[in-house]
């Protein structure tokens, strides 16, 4: 279940967890669901920040150093068409067949808060 939005995970292709310096482990459904639980509470550390990999969709990859395409013709669970790549080229490989923009870790960010996907608390 999605620590966030409590829907039930099936999607490998498009979840993600994060790991407390105590390690405890929450996992998401959607990108988008991290990163909204990481903007209600600021003051969690955390080890690691992990997606899946589009290309790889059991494999998780660390968020802050991945590339992410939100393309119109790749639904996500929650609606923002966001997917994560361990490599900027496999993202823009995907959008050269799907469309859509490209973005870092931090862009991402933005672009979700931006687009209403993500509430800046």
């Amino acid at each position: 279940m999605c620590h966030y939005c409590k829907m039930t995970i099936v999607d490998t292709q498009h979840g993600a967890e994060a790991v407390t310096e105590k390690g405890r482990v929450y996992m998401f459904d959607a990108i988008e669901c991290l990163v909204n639980y990481l903007e209600e509470n600021p003051e969690q550390n955390h080890s690691f920040l992990l997606v899946n990999d589009f290309d790889s969709p059991k494999k998780l990859i660390d968020a802050e150093n991945s590339h992410y395409l939100i393309s119109k013709a790749v639904p996500s669970p929650m609606g923002a068409f966001l997917s994560g790549f361990k490599s900027e080229e496999s993202a823009k490989n995907l959008q050269k067949l799907k469309g859509g923009e490209v973005y870092d870790w931090e862009g991402v960010k933005t672009q979700l808060r931006q687009s209403g996907y993500v509430r800046s608390y």
